[in-house]
């Protein structure tokens, strides 16, 4: 047993040995306190812009090498709208007052914040710096037009979009004048009557009256005067929309496409002839001279419909030079790819695709070709050409010398055609062997759906493994900059007129990517045992309608991603129009003539 004194010291020594086993602790934990307190920002930090994993990182990077962000686009108005949509018309667009600080009198950084500007005192940073939420335009599921935010676009960087140059000093000036611009395509003629605002650089496009009809001008063959007059439809909507008063200084032009192009040279000229005799002897407007009626060329009618689209979105024309969108047309004759190429380190080749000219304030070197024969209703012919080369080896067929005698003839024979749906028949088909040897047959689908046999003739007839003298190329042994390389990712690509009509009217939006295009070619090619499963009547209608819509669907599948080489990634947008005004070469191609001074035109006496 332990003494009295013994146990009082080995009392003490636990006393002593507690009091500083407890001061440890009590210090460790004030330590690890400060250290998770120091650390709680930081972790916080880290989880707002946590790295995806690797599989994911990967995905988004390949995602982001060739498609566009945002939220499919529907209707007609430019699906990324780079101004406040308040407004109604594309005046608004070019207006007097910058569209950063239109129809709101709030400076732009505090637009739709009642708190001022980080650099004026606020301790939070902007929100494209720091902020957990990108920019509407880097990945955001709606496009900056449509987000209902009240800050407009225009406070995005890169998307600026600056007051056009005051002509006159007087703070009235509202000088309005008109163009008149027909196309003469090959499948139709279309009227289109503008009125701007002068009192610009660039105009104030105020509103567009648009007329089509059918034929075309080529479908009169030799009928001169025919051809001449019927255009007077269209020229009646002009009379109507221009005032009596302004009719006189009021320019004219008639262009021809590739229609009247493939008709020949004698044939076009005579037509075209007869086209300027009847404006200049019956109508009130100032005829343009020189090539103000005359073929359109290839090389203009692409460049002309690229600064369409682009002065429509508001991406030329203005102080700061922006990013631009390339511009695909399919006509029924031909089709044209143009845009501008960011070459980085490499020289831009020379030669008849490169085009440059000046818009505005800036320079602009442009990639552009016109592929004659490739367009939609050229294709057409050039797949059942194919197939019926196939079915003349076998047996014999009535030939015909001319289209007019092609026309009121009717098919003696059926002949199956794989890029024809199942149970469906295309009949009387004229197919133009040469250019005096046209055969009439009806083409009818196969028992089973054969798209990938289609796909293949598609894909045959754009001659890609041609001999390509400068690379890279796209179909035909044609020159092309890599749209993957050499065009930036971030930038749209629009594609319009047939590849507009024949994804729009069976249910597709206004934005989808080249593989989603290749699956409703699919779709549509297995016939309406399918149709009645995945389209809404409506659109079942309008396929059973045009039996060689799968036809068309794969060469133009085959034109974007196998000639064009865009990537079944990459997201295109499609439209007929952009804030009511109609998308092609016309708009493009009037804007040089509101120049009174150019020497094109004069008014008449």
């Amino acid at each position: 047993m332990l003494s009295t004194r013994n146990l009082r010291l080995v009392v003490a020594i636990f006393v002593v040995f507690g009091i500083f086993a407890f001061f440890a602790t009590s210090q460790n934990s004030f330590r690890g306190t400060v250290q998770r307190v120091g650390k709680k920002p930081a972790a916080a930090s880290d989880a707002s812009v946590q790295d995806p994993p690797k599989s994911q990182g990967a995905q988004v990077d390949e995602d982001e090498k060739n498609t566009l962000q945002g939220k499919p686009h529907s209707g007609t108005k430019p699906p990324y709208e780079k101004v406040d949509n308040s407004g109604s018309n594309i005046a608004e667009k070019l207006g007097d007052k910058s569209p950063a600080t239109q129809g709101d009198d709030k400076p732009p950084a505090t637009q739709g914040d009642d708190k001022p500007p980080a650099t004026q005192g606020d301790d939070k940073p902007p929100a494209t710096q720091g902020d957990d939420k990108p920019p509407a335009t880097q990945g955001d599921d709606k496009p900056p037009a449509t987000q209902g935010d009240d800050k407009p676009p225009a406070t995005q960087e890169g998307e600026k979009i600056t007051t056009p140059k005051e002509v006159g000093m007087n703070k009235e000036c509202n000088e309005v004048d008109y163009v008149v611009m027909i196309d003469a395509g090959s499948t139709g003629s279309r009227v289109h009557v503008y009125e701007f605002n002068t009192c610009t650089q660039p105009p104030k496009l105020l509103s567009e009256e648009f007329k089509m009809l059918k034929p075309g001008l080529s479908s009169f063959d030799t009928d001169t005067d025919g051809a001449a007059k019927s255009l007077d439809p269209l020229l009646e909507v002009a009379l109507a929309k221009v005032p009596k008063e302004k009719q006189k200084c009021t320019p004219v032009a008639v262009k021809a496409t590739a229609g009247l192009r493939l008709l020949g040279d004698a044939k076009s000229a005579a037509i075209l002839k007869q086209v300027k005799k009847h404006l200049e002897e019956d109508y009130p407007f100032a005829v343009v001279s020189g090539d103000g009626i005359s073929i359109l060329d290839g090389k203009d009618e692409g460049v002309y419909a690229w600064v369409t689209a682009n002065f429509l979105l508001g991406n030329i024309g203005n102080k700061d030079k922006l990013p631009t969108a390339a511009v695909f047309d399919l006509g029924g004759g031909s089709t044209q790819i143009v845009f501008e190429p960011d070459y980085k380190d490499q020289l831009p080749v020379e030669g008849e695709t490169q085009y440059k000219f000046t818009f505005g304030d800036h320079e602009f070197t442009l990639y552009q070709f016109s592929h004659l024969g490739y367009g939609l209703m050229q294709g057409r012919n050039k797949i059942n050409k194919l197939v019926l080369e196939n079915y003349l080896k076998k047996a014999q067929l009535t030939k015909f010398s001319s289209k007019k005698e092609a026309k009121e003839a009717k098919a003696e024979v059926d002949i199956t055609n794989p890029c024809i749906p199942p149970n469906s028949v295309a009949k009387d088909v004229q197919v133009e062997v040469s250019e005096n040897e046209i055969y009439v047959v009806n083409m009818k689908g196969p028992s089973q759906a054969t798209g990938s046999q289609c796909r293949f003739l598609a894909e045959q007839v754009l001659n890609k493994d041609a001999t390509c003298d400068v690379k890279p190329c796209s179909f035909n042994g044609i020159h092309q900059p890599s749209l993957t390389h050499a065009f930036n990712k971030n930038s749209d690509m629009f594609v319009f007129s047939f590849f507009y009509d024949r994804t729009n009217p069976i249910g597709m939006p206004s934005s989808f990517t080249v593989e989603e295009l290749r699956d409703l070619t699919k779709s549509v090619c297995e016939g309406e045992s399918l149709w009645r499963d995945v389209f809404f009547d409506d659109h079942v209608n309008n396929l059973t309608k045009e039996p060689q819509w799968c036809l068309d669907l794969s060469f133009i599948t085959a034109m974007l991603h196998t000639g064009y080489d865009i990537p079944l990634s990459r997201e295109l947008k499609t439209a007929q129009k952009i804030d009511n005004n109609e998308l092609g070469w016309c708009l493009g191609a009037s804007l040089p003539l509101l120049d009174k001074s150019s020497g094109l035109w004069q008014c008449r006496s």
